[in-house]
């Protein structure tokens, strides 16, 4: 429990259900001291609250929708496309964390990230070590961050120091969720993690699903990132009509699902996406650096399908959203220009400010009775960060593209969850 506290500043409010944020040019916001929000509104002419951080603006903590823990120290290892850069870069690192001392190390490194950079939630995948994963909640606890985090499942398509079978890994699950799921309040979450469908048989994917199903669990895995992927893909599993089929076929495709990357998807696939009720993590700058290709934003948004913004650490280059912001909006610009141009594909920085805090909170099942996140109003958690932001921007789309664009951005002001100071 935190201190009840008055925060005085320039407030950026994302909209609950629309992809847009409102100005408070000089708003309080009153934070309770169970770390709620209990009120929001302009300062009146004659306060004499001073502003809490001068030349900051307040909004809502970032969420990242999709980030891997284990990949830290090889963030910006440029080895090749998706399957060459498994074998080459990440594979070896992850087979690291089987050590507790370095998963520990990697831990408090991969914290100290999320909150340098203001992300005050996010979808973790760890390991397929369960002491990383369990060294990872502890260290999330520890900080006060907020985070769903899964063991990585993968009992083929990878080294044997990285495989667990479908029933010592199911085991390892349900241990975990003993432990750590919901913890404080639900802030710590466990999350059914099959890595994808080339790393896990069809035995640990039902597995996996009767897991999550078991415990009402959130699942997150990949989808559609790379054509060699998607044929390999076809070939494992050639009783499924496509890739989401996979997933589908064994009980991994519904409203507790969370995608990532999504780039190559028929309009078909989107359509059953929207029918289960899924969601999306778009990693755009992942998605270039390893050149797999742009996911379409509107074709998951036209759709209602929720979309969050993901780092993807360590194919993404950076733990900021602020930069996955930016590529998310030359991502845009290409699926326009390709499409043959054309206003309608392009993305303004309002709308990826929302992706990036209260979109991402829709993705990840942070939106429900006693535990909102993403939003400065009443009744929603007080996970709030400060951005140094220059005082003369005073117009609410002014101050998106600022956030957004400005890649020579220092850390984070300030970093709050749940009312409590991490930064």
């Amino acid at each position: 429990m935190s201190p009840a506290r008055t925060l005085r500043g320039r407030l950026l409010c994302p909209h609950a259900d629309e992809a847009r944020v409102v100005l408070v040019a000089d708003g309080l916001l009153e934070i309770d001291a169970q770390g709620t929000i209990a009120a929001v509104g302009p300062a009146p002419t004659d306060c004499e609250l001073p502003e809490s951080f001068p030349g900051a603006v307040l909004l809502p903590g970032f969420v990242d929708a999709h980030v891997h823990f284990p990949q830290t120290r090889v963030l910006g290892s440029a080895s090749g496309p998706l399957l060459p850069w498994l074998t080459r870069s990440v594979f070896p690192e992850e087979a690291r964390f089987a050590e507790a001392r370095y998963a520990a190390a990697v831990a408090w490194e991969f914290c100290e990230q999320l909150v340098r950079h203001g992300t005050t939630s996010a979808a973790i995948y760890s390991s397929s070590h369960p002491i990383a994963a369990e060294l990872l909640f502890t260290e999330l606890e520890r900080r006060g961050l907020r985070a769903l985090v899964g063991l990585t499942l993968m009992d083929r398509g990878a080294p044997p120091e990285l495989l667990l079978a479908a029933g010592p890994a199911l085991d390892a699950c349900t241990a975990l969720v003993e432990r750590w799921h919901g913890r404080d309040g639900g802030r710590l979450q466990f999350c059914v993690t099959p890595r994808f469908a080339l790393s896990c048989t069809p035995a640990l994917l039902r597995g996996a699903a009767a897991l999550a199903e078991r415990h009402a669990l959130p699942v997150q895995t990949h989808l559609a990132e790379n054509h060699d992927e998607i044929s390999a893909t076809a070939s494992a599993f050639p009783g499924s009509g496509d890739y989401l089929a996979v997933y589908d076929d064994h009980g991994l495709c519904g409203p507790r699902s969370l995608f990532a990357h999504c780039i190559h998807l028929s309009e078909g696939a989107w359509d059953r996406m929207a029918a289960r009720g899924a969601a999306v993590a778009h990693c755009p700058d992942s998605n270039f650096f390893l050149g797999s290709g742009c996911m379409d934003l509107h074709a998951p948004t036209r759709r209602g399908v929720r979309v969050g913004l993901g780092t993807d650490v360590g194919a993404g280059r950076s733990f900021s959203l602020r930069q996955v912001m930016a590529a998310a909006h030359d991502a845009a610009l290409i699926v326009a220009a390709s499409a043959g141009g054309g206003s309608r594909s392009r993305v303004s920085s309002e709308a990826l400010l929302w992706h990036a805090t209260r979109g991402g909170a829709r993705a990840l099942g942070l939106d429900r009775p006693g535990m909102r996140v993403g939003c400065l109003a009443p009744g929603y958690e007080a996970d709030v960060v400060a951005l140094d932001l220059p005082e003369a921007i005073t117009d609410a789309a002014a101050l998106c593209d600022a956030i957004a664009f400005r890649r020579d951005a220092g850390p984070a002001r300030a970093v709050l969850v749940r009312g409590r100071t991490l930064r």
